[in-house]
């Protein structure tokens, strides 16, 4: 399935040790949709475009505004005004020619969610609300669908891999959608764009181990990865599936 371009362009990936030809050919034929096209979003799906993944979405309602080029590496001075999904393609599609990617310039709402989301493979949730993060997560249980799902704030970040039905989901660690004005934002409080690029790297690459290896054991699940990049502190916790989870039990 892979031509002699790509065999060369991916070669770095496919000499690792059972990784091979056919790994590269998994996430070539692989769909995956990123959520949000911020910190997080932009770095994912930079590394995604990198690494070959064959049909790549990319969904977000927002302009590019000029506060967001501390970390949003997907978008320039010249695309400030214009639409986040329009600016990311014309980046990864110069990236890598040899993939599909598929723009959604629209907000994830309860009516469109599972139309969307069932088109692909695993789900990489990025977005800067807990309102997406939530239905993003109650989605993916309902139709089965994998995910990564991870948030940002100053020097800290934390994210998760949820296998629907099989692991922990991210309501079993927040039960409820937090009250608006109960929990700082980085428009208040800041970010720094080293930790979302971070975590976005680390979203990217949950998705892609899933994909070409396809072992629980090697992702985030049933663990919630937590880094203060101020601090340089990693930590990893456990955590235990919720038998009263209203959305995975």
């Amino acid at each position: 399935m892979l031509n002699d371009k790509e065999k060369d362009k991916y070669n770095r990936q496919i000499i690792i040790t059972n990784f091979s030809l056919d790994g590269q050919e998994r996430l070539k034929t692989s769909k995956v949709l990123v959520i949000g096209l911020g910190g997080l979003g932009s770095s994912a799906a930079y590394y995604l475009a990198c690494a070959g993944i064959g049909y790549l979405g990319i969904l977000d309602k927002d302009k590019v505004e000029l506060s967001n080029l501390n970390r949003q590496i997907l978008h320039q001075e010249t695309n400030v005004g214009e639409s986040k999904t329009k600016s990311a393609s014309q980046k990864l599609s110069k990236l890598n020619q040899d993939i599909k990617i598929k723009e959604y310039n629209i907000t994830l709402t309860n009516d469109n969610s599972e139309k969307i989301l069932s088109n692909f493979d695993f789900i990489v949730e990025a977005s800067d609300n807990f309102e997406t993060k939530f239905l993003v997560n109650d989605t993916c249980v309902k139709l089965g669908i994998p995910f990564v799902i991870g948030g940002v704030y100053q020097f800290e970040g934390q994210m998760m891999t949820v296998m629907p039905g099989k692991t922990a989901c991210y309501r079993c660690v927040s039960k409820e959608i937090p009250e608006i004005g109960s929990y700082p934002t980085t428009s208040e409080g800041g970010v720094m764009g080293t930790i979302a690029g971070l975590f976005g790297v680390i979203e990217a690459n949950e998705a892609i181990k899933y994909i070409v290896f396809r072992d629980i054991d090697q992702l985030l699940t049933n663990k919630m990865l937590y880094i203060d990049m101020k601090y340089n502190t990693f930590e990893i916790f456990r955590i235990e599936r919720d038998n009263q989870c209203v959305t995975c039990s």
